[in-house]
């Protein structure tokens, strides 16, 4: 692993960086690349188990959950493919087992059951802890030479299990919901499907394994605690390719503890108003390719993830070794988003050729105080964005957190932050290079916002054109460098914001002429900060200094 990163960061170094897949299927591209981790694809025999034959029925009445399980078992004794023909197909819960590939022919719909009894209650994970949830309609855990593919769609009715937000509807389409039935909470802001559901969204950490607790003891509130739709757990060489999967009750694909996953011209899409539905989220997996997908989902996009608090620490698995490219992310919370759960850390993930199209936020970096975890050696080359609610660009260390209360901040200044000691939960960002980014459209181009016992350290972003309300907010930062950067921010000044900030060297940043202030420092922890090979004769003013700050921490010179 020594070889890999110090080869990768000389790959990032080069011009002529560029990601290359490592399957066994392409030898050559491996030979390429020597020091990347080969991602093993699985191999089956041609052996065909149609689901038909095992009395599968296309009426979308008649509960096929048996004829699939029948098929598979069938299949696993052999391996090789179970079929699933065009038609559709209602049923229960699916569950994988060893070589099989699950093929969904062009034109069949696998519609899952809404009657939420169909689903039984399991010990499983959730958001990176031990939990309860209703099992999930795809699902395999401890298995090996598993796929699923083909171009059908997998349907997982996802409507039957969420509730719905009344200011994320039109009052017709929340009027219309109402009257469909479920239940509305006592403020009359969200719909839940059930009574039952209602409940557990007032129980204190609803589904949480604690001591003294077993499935039985969430029977009450079993409606609430929606499964994600497709859970792979401590399984090896996964390939996903081709389907669709579609209106998930939580997170759409899970894989948890798994190695090398290939994950191709896969389309994930759920409702823009639906909570929790993650299109991918890869959580303590390791060697995997993520190419030529569509996600369009109601929470983040394409998603990394490695355990929440101490139980992801002692877990102590990161997700590692993952080359993301190719992919289009709408209408998410995030398009490549690493946390908030990350306390088995991530490291030696690489994204090229993507794009965010009407996210909140395009390339999201989420922890908090009490997760740990170390989250470096990522890189991003070639990202291209248009109208972004929130960041381009966001490293956040206060995730779900109140805002940080001010700390003898001035007056024109952010707020400050108070320090705390440092601990085991204590999260780290380092060692991230990112290139040739393009937004068209966001509320802030770049925010960095670290700890004061922690700041986000060494971050590279180069070649980028940002077009936003506000340029760069860089808060509790340590080795920021920002080249060739164009931040063309149009509402508030200045164009950049610095405060308590080491090290932050500004190398050849444009700017929309007529700035009423380019560079703002505040804080007396900021340190060199260095404004190189910029035109400051295009703002009215080049550089506003706090009252804590002494003149010589900024300089500004030509090279």
């Amino acid at each position: 692993m020594k070889h890999l990163t110090v080869y990768l960061f000389a790959l990032i170094a080069s011009s002529s960086f560029a990601l290359r897949p490592t399957t066994e299927k392409q030898v050559a591209s491996a030979a390429a690349v020597p020091d990347l981790p080969k991602v093993v694809e699985p191999s089956f025999s041609k052996d065909t188990f149609n689901i038909v034959k095992y009395g599968a029925v296309a009426d979308g009445q008649t509960l096929n959950t048996e004829a699939f399980r029948k098929a598979i078992e069938a299949c696993s004794q052999k391996g090789g493919v179970v079929l699933v023909p065009r038609g559709l197909w209602l049923t229960g819960p699916i569950e994988l087992k060893n070589n099989v590939n699950l093929h969904v022919k062009r034109g069949a719909l696998v519609q899952f059951s809404n009657k939420l009894s169909d689903f039984k209650l399991i010990k499983t994970n959730w958001e990176g802890v031990d939990a309860v949830r209703n099992q999930s309609p795809i699902s395999g855990y401890d298995l090996q030479n598993i796929a699923i593919t083909g171009e059908g769609t997998f349907d997982g009715a996802g409507d039957a299990w969420r509730m719905v937000k009344k200011e994320k509807l039109n009052e017709g389409q929340w009027q219309k919901l109402v009257k469909s039935g479920g239940v509305v909470d006592a403020k009359g802001t969200t719909w839940y499907p059930t009574a039952q559901s209602l409940k557990g969204s007032t129980t204190a950490k609803p589904g949480i394994l604690q001591p003294g607790k077993d499935v039985a003891d969430f029977a009450d509130i079993k409606d609430f605690l929606r499964p994600n739709m497709l859970s792979l757990q401590r399984c090896k060489k996964i390939l996903l390719e081709d389907f669709t999967i579609q209106n998930s009750p939580a997170w759409t694909i899970h894989p948890l503890l798994c190695e090398d996953i290939t994950l191709r011209n896969v389309t994930a899409r759920n409702p823009w108003y639906g909570q929790n539905t993650d299109a991918l989220d890869l959580e303590s997996c390791r060697n995997g390719i993520v190419e030529n997908c569509t996600f369009d989902v109601g929470d983040d996009g394409i998603c990394i993830k490695s355990g929440r608090d101490e139980q992801g620490r002692k877990r102590g698995v990161p997700t590692e070794n993952f080359i993301i490219r190719d992919t289009k992310v709408y209408h998410a919370h995030g398009g490549f988003v690493i946390g908030s759960e990350m306390s088995g850390g991530a490291r030696n993930l690489y994204v090229s050729n993507c794009t965010f199209i009407g996210t909140d936020v395009g390339l999201r970096f989420k922890t908090a105080r009490g997760r740990g975890g170390i989250v470096e050696n990522i890189f991003v080359d070639g990202v291209d964005m248009t109208d972004i609610a929130g960041e381009a660009i966001l490293f956040d260390m206060y995730y779900a957190a109140k805002d940080p209360v001010q700390v003898n901040g001035e007056a024109f200044s952010i707020p400050e932050i108070q320090a705390e000691p440092l601990g085991e939960g204590t999260p780290q960002f380092r060692n991230f290079r990112i290139k040739n980014v393009t937004c068209k459209g966001a509320a802030t181009g770049i925010l960095v916002r670290g700890l004061p016992e922690m700041n986000v350290k060494d971050i590279e972003i180069e070649n980028a054109v940002l077009e936003s309300k506000r340029g760069l907010v860089c808060q509790e930062g340590s080795g920021i460098s920002l080249k060739n950067v164009a931040l063309f921010s149009t509402e508030t000044k200045p164009v950049l914001e610095v405060q308590n900030s080491q090290n932050i060297t500004l190398d050849n940043i444009r700017y929309a002429a007529g700035a009423d202030l380019l560079l703002r420092v505040t804080g007396d922890r900021s340190k060199a900060v260095k404004l190189v090979n910029t035109n400051t004769k295009s703002a009215k003013k080049d550089v506003e200094i706090g009252q804590k700050v002494a003149k010589k921490v900024v300089t500004i010179s030509q090279r």
